[in-house]
């Protein structure tokens, strides 16, 4: 899977893969928010921009006889055209993920390029379909097979529903079994999550504005629509962020698998926060390791614990297997110790079905990133520095499950020109399995730090 972008923000032309692990890194105003925020809002909102059509006879057939068989196999061959139209869709909906003027993206394009192998349904799936009283219908894949069993659960003189919702329900169910385990659900953290943190009581705009268009609109509602309509202030991941922090205290009553199955992730990141969150009462507090009498309010703690408190929240209380979590510049408020940490975090979180995305300016991410890969070899040199250094075997990284692109100026081909234009693109990093990443927007700056002191000792010297 490919993603593609023109004309968004800086950026004029560009494209990346999706790893296990993926990093956007670069200078500042180089598109790299941009991309990763383009990305998200596809990923947040395909189910709504993706259109696929059912046709009427199925409902009729449906309400005479109770239950439709749909054949998967010609949606399954028309899942590029279906997914460009999205794309097309999506692409006219960028001013409200950026919260933007349409002028900016007029020019934009948003795609993504399919290899006939990406496409690989969901094995089985099962979904019912309920109203306020009773299940009306189930929509049902078998494994082994390329068709949907639609079947009513009610009396067909007892279903008041209009037949748009039964057709968008299971246009729904196949969108998600076609391309359910191609797009992994999102989780973000952007740069602006310690103000969310601080603020989060009084950033209840989002919840209270969500609830009262629901309360005044009694027609069918398209959540993609609502969103077009009332939310114009801030960028889609900030307002998810801050959506996220206002509904803490509900959150902490759920559990991940993470904290059911790989309870040292969460004591791994508990030793880079120095403690824990805890809800008490609806009332979030840190408690820092040094002392359990102590409690404090996230206005009391440091910037660090305000920076990481969505992830944490996500680690222990919503991670789901396959998820990607995406971070905006992770190394936020850390000191280098906890960046290093945190990039053995994601190893961690790589090796047990999470998907990684960030972008960084942390030469310390990158440079823990590449010990974790070039340890990552069955040298007996190799097992003794591991040991030594206290590496554990789950924070080891493939270099082919890695991709690394820099925002920077590049010669690339615009719009089927004949010659090169400079222009800000994505230009993917050499990754090596013995030596690492090839970071080389940091390797610059720092052998021009180095190359100063040096002829600053020498001239002393002299």
């Amino acid at each position: 899977m490919k993603i593609k972008l023109k004309n968004l923000g800086v950026m004029k032309k560009a494209e990346f893969e999706l790893g296990k692990l993926t990093i956007i890194c670069g200078k500042n105003n180089t598109g790299k928010t941009y991309a990763t925020y383009a990305f998200y809002g596809f990923l947040s909102f395909w189910r709504q921009a993706f259109s696929i059509s059912i046709p009427d006879k199925l409902v009729d057939q449906l309400m005479k006889e109770g239950n439709v068989e749909i054949d998967l196999d010609g949606y399954i061959k028309n899942a590029k055209s279906i997914l460009k139209d999205g794309c097309d869709a999506y692409t006219k909906r960028l001013p409200v993920v950026f919260a933007s003027s349409e002028k900016n993206f007029g020019r934009s394009e948003f795609l993504i390029e399919l290899n006939p192998e990406d496409i690989k349904p969901l094995e089985s799936f099962k979904r019912n379909i309920s109203s306020a009283q009773a299940q009306i219908f189930n929509i049902t894949k078998l494994s082994g097979e390329l068709k949907v069993s639609v079947t009513l659960l009610a009396e067909k003189e007892k279903i008041r529903i209009p037949e748009v919702i039964i057709k968008d329900a299971i246009a729904d169910a196949i969108k998600e079994i076609i391309f359910g385990n191609l797009f992994p659900n999102p989780f973000i953290a952007s740069a602006e999550r310690t103000g969310a943190a601080i603020f989060r009581k009084e950033l209840n705009f989002a919840r209270n504005r969500l609830l009262e268009q629901m309360s005044a609109n009694k027609q069918q509602l398209n959540l993609f629509d609502l969103l077009t309509k009332v939310y114009t202030d801030y960028a889609l991941p900030v307002k998810q962020n801050v959506d996220f922090t206002r509904q803490l205290e509900d959150i902490a009553k759920q559990e991940s698998f993470i904290s059911k199955n790989h309870k040292e992730i969460i004591e791994h990141f508990s030793d880079i926060i120095g403690g824990e969150y805890n809800v008490v009462r609806d009332e979030l507090w840190y408690i820092p390791k040094t002392s359990n009498r102590l409690r404090l309010t996230m206005d009391e703690s440091s910037s660090a614990v305000r920076s990481l408190l969505d992830v944490g929240f996500y680690l222990r209380h919503v991670a789901k297997e396959g998820d990607l979590l995406m971070i905006d510049e992770p190394e936020l408020n850390l000191h280098p110790e906890n960046q290093r940490r945190i990039a053995r975090l994601f190893a961690r979180l790589m090796n047990i079905g999470i998907k990684i995305f960030i972008t960084t300016h942390s030469d310390y991410i990158i440079k823990e990133l590449n010990t974790l890969i070039m340890l990552n070899h069955d040298k007996p040199y190799i097992h003794q520095i591991r040991r030594d250094e206290g590496y554990l075997d789950d924070e080891l990284i493939s270099s082919s499950d890695v991709k690394v692109y820099i925002a920077e100026e590049a010669l690339i081909l615009l719009n089927g020109n004949q010659r090169k234009t400079k222009c800000m693109t994505l230009m993917p990093a050499d990754i090596d399995s013995e030596l690492g990443i090839e970071a080389r927007t940091f390797d610059t700056t720092i052998e021009d730090m180095n190359r100063i002191q040096e002829a600053i000792i020498f001239e002393e010297e002299g």
